[in-house]
Formats: structure tokens, sequence, C-alpha cells
């Protein structure tokens, strides 16, 4: 396995086009280690989410250099890029869940989508999931008699259920009380630790630094800290002049 399954070189990010392009990034270079867990943070409108979609293979690059599990994104055609997220799991801020489905049925999906499993073992490995997020007593319930940190923690067992090798997650535990934020930021650990798996999450929780081993501040499209820093690789020189974009 790559002991690095992130690598960004110089990337630069713009939305829009002529006179009312925006830069968003400014030459962003960091290596995300296998099994890690690691926190972007920053205020918001500093890029945070551009670069976490730009990593997962979510928004195209068009500038610098994203390798994902050994795949530059740069350049690639939909049929790998489309390979590439089948291998990796994202959790979004909006828990997108189908509204007809049940809890288990909407776990299910992330299974699916992935084509892994024999139906029947897919079942299990659902209802499995579901009760390492604290959901085992709810998992023939609709999204409409969950609450609001219920159904982030189905969103979030839909996206860990493929056994990804890569987790990408924005603000995942926003919507969760502090045992069941924690609690999903050690499964992610752990995971991290048993299966290797590298996790990459935003997030404004104060409560989970602690637990990172790294976190990587954000301000106005550039790395302005990095814990992890150790070489001029993650250390980017000062941003580039140019128009700075508000996105978090």
């Amino acid at each position: 396995m790559d002991e690095h399954p992130i690598i960004v070189r110089n990337l630069d990010h713009y939305f829009g086009s002529g006179d009312t392009r925006i830069q968003a990034l400014f030459d962003i270079s960091l290596q995300v280690a296998r099994g890690s867990l690691t926190v972007l943070m920053g205020p918001s409108g500093s890029g945070k989410t551009t670069l976490l979609t730009l990593m997962a293979c979510l928004r195209d690059v068009h500038w610098g250099s994203v390798r994902l599990l050994g795949t530059e994104i740069n350049g690639a055609d939909e049929h790998t890029q489309m390979s590439l997220r089948r291998r990796v799991g994202v959790v979004f801020q909006a828990h997108n869940l189908h509204d007809s489905l049940t809890a288990r049925q909407n776990v299910l999906m992330g299974l699916q989508v992935h084509g892994r499993g024999v139906p029947a073992r897919q079942s299990a490995a659902a209802e499995h999931m579901l009760g390492l997020v604290g959901l085992a007593e709810r998992i023939e319930y609709l999204p409409a008699n969950l609450s609001g940190g219920q159904k982030q923690r189905v969103a979030i067992a839909r996206a860990l259920v493929s056994n990804p090798e890569i987790v990408f997650a924005d603000e995942p535990t926003a919507a969760l009380d502090k045992v069941s934020g924690m609690a999903v930021v050690e499964l992610l650990k752990k995971l991290g630790n048993d299966r290797g798996t590298t996790t990459v999450m935003v997030t404004h929780d104060p409560r989970i630094l602690d637990l990172a081993d790294r976190i990587i501040t954000l301000e106005d499209g550039a790395v302005a800290r990095d814990s992890a820093a150790a070489s001029s690789d993650q250390n980017p020189e000062t941003a580039k002049n140019g128009t700075r974009l508000v996105e978090g």
C-alpha cells in the first residue's frame, strides 16, 4: 500500500473565468500518511471544503497535482475518477439520506454502489456498522423518525460500510452531541490503527483535536500552520498575489 495515499503538489484552484475569476487555493503542497487522522481547520472562507473536495476527486483539478491512491487526478478521465471514488468514503455536512429508505437500507446503498458482497452479507454488514455508530435499535427507522444527530450517524455508517481506503469528512460531528461525536472520531481512529484507513476531516470542533494525528490550518486559501510540517514540501511559500475567495 502507498505510504502516502494523498499527495498534493503546488495546487491552485479558481472559481469563475475571465474578469470574474477568483482564486480559492494558493500553492497547496502536502502529503497525508496512510492510517492517519488529519484535521483541516480554519475560519469560514479559508478553503477547507474546496481542498477536501479536490482531494476526494469530487471537483476537477486543473492547476497543480493531486495524487489519490497512486493515481494523478489532474487530467484523469471519468472512468479513472469513478474508480477512485469507489475506493473512498465521503461524509458531507448534509446527511443526504433517502427519506423513503430505512437506516439499514440507506447504509446498504454504500455497499451496492460499490458492488461489494452478496445481498445477505451486505445486510449483515449494514446492521453491524449501524451498531458501531450506536444505532442498533434504529436500523428499521425512516429518516423522518430519527433526530438530526442520528441521521448524521447513518450517513457516517454509509460512508464506512464499504471499508474505504480513505474517508473524507466535512464537519461530520457538527450535528452530534459530545459523546456521539467522540465515539465517531474514535471509530475512525480505530479503523486507521486496525485497517490502515486514512481520514481527512474538516472541522471546527475543538473536542476532537486531541485525537488528531495532524492539524492543518488554512487561512485565505493557503496553509498557515501544519502541526506535522518538517520539510519545505509541507511548508508552502507565502500565497501568490491574487484575489482570494470566501468559501469554507
